[in-house]
């Protein structure tokens, strides 16, 4: 089964402006994925889909291939996901003449990922036909509430009315898994180009609490700069 890696990096981002090719320990956001896609070795092509020539540029010296650039009215603040991967997907196959089974997809702005997640939810795919997608969740142990229709306030699960060890909730599978896409996602490539980003049968490959750190702001970066800087200090920390 043939893998596309899309990685979308559009120019135009608001939060922290040209975010994709600002430097996080000394590369650009865009190189991190897909330094991690070519890790993983379960990717024929790794492509990036962008608006912008200076992003292209960036995503081209990391090994990634940029045939051409997004139409603009495809990179505007209110284009879905769901219709950027899909017009990608079909442009790219176009372009190339080839076909993909499988697509994976990939944000800049998740920098804590690891390659063998990428490798693991291909295998997944390519090991069970009838699975969708495949992809990183983040174990949550909060507590978490939900309104009610008169007011008032009800647990969205019955077991976390017992309070104890985050260790014991896992063991006894008592744990919501927050769903991180950009981290790591594998998905049959006719869901996407039915306009969908996963499918509904599923795998879920757990993250560790550093998926948190979503580069969106300045601050974000300077977090993300600052654990980098403490993980290359504390190699045989365990953090995931």
């Amino acid at each position: 089964m043939k893998t596309l890696a899309i990685i979308p990096a559009r120019g135009g981002s608001k939060g922290l402006p040209r975010k994709n090719v600002l430097k996080l320990r000394g590369k650009p956001l865009v190189a991190y994925p897909i330094a991690a896609a070519m890790a993983s070795g379960a990717c024929d092509r790794v492509f990036v889909t962008t608006d912008d020539a200076e992003i292209a540029d960036a995503a081209r010296e990391a090994g990634a291939d940029v045939p051409f650039l997004r139409p603009a009215d495809l990179a505007a603040d209110v284009t879905t996901m769901e219709a950027t991967l899909q017009q990608a997907l079909e442009a790219y196959e176009a372009h190339t003449g080839e076909t993909f089974e499988i697509v994976v997809f990939l944000t800049p702005t998740d920098v804590f990922r690891e390659p063998e997640w990428i490798a693991k939810a291909v295998e997944l795919m390519k090991a069970d036909p009838a699975l969708e997608s495949a992809f990183a969740g983040r174990p949550d142990f909060k507590n978490y509430w939900e309104p009610l229709p008169d007011g008032g306030w009800q647990r969205v699960r019955s077991y976390m009315q017992v309070y104890g060890q985050r260790q014991e909730r896992l063991r006894n599978g008592r744990v919501i898994y927050r769903e991180d896409t950009g981290l790591t996602c594998a998905t049959r490539a006719s869901i996407i180009r039915s306009g969908r980003r996963i499918g509904n049968k599923v795998e879920l490959i757990p993250c560790s609490h550093l998926a948190d750190l979503d580069i969106h702001t300045a601050l974000d970066l300077h977090l993300a700069e600052a654990t980098m800087a403490w993980l290359e200090q504390h190699p045989n920390e365990e953090v995931y």
